[in-house]
């Protein structure tokens, strides 16, 4: 088993920056891929990137690409979310999630180990 507890969300106005974090505990977290999805009010929880375990690989989907940042710290048993120019549309609840297969795949059912989500909401 992993637990994964996401923190640092919070209000911003348009253009901020916020620093999500994902700290894990249980199994060895650096053998995990890592990915973090968002849901926003009403909508599908949708993929936003993910990491290879020992960080030397990243993968952004298109809306995110040059703004959001994913990079994790093994000795620390960390993941971390840098978003940078956010959005309003960057508004939801954004996830943590592990797993030890394909970094790059958005499919939820793919991940075995979630966070409880943090909020994000980005004001204009």
């Amino acid at each position: 088993q992993v637990q994964l507890v996401e923190s640092g969300g919070g209000l911003v106005q348009a253009g901020g920056s916020l620093r999500l974090s994902c700290a894990a505990s249980g199994r060895t977290f650096s053998s995990f891929n890592m990915g973090w999805f968002r849901q926003a009010p009403g909508k599908a929880r949708e993929f936003v990137g993910g990491i290879r375990w020992n960080g030397a690989n990243t993968y952004y989907v298109d809306s995110v690409k040059g703004r959001f940042t994913i990079s994790r710290d093994n000795a620390k048993n960390t993941g971390f979310l840098q978003m940078n120019s956010l959005k309003p549309e960057d508004t939801a609840v954004y996830y943590c999630a592990a797993a030890s297969h394909d970094y790059t795949t958005g499919r939820l059912g793919a991940w075995t180990y979630w966070g409880q989500g943090t909020q994000v909401t980005v004001t204009t």
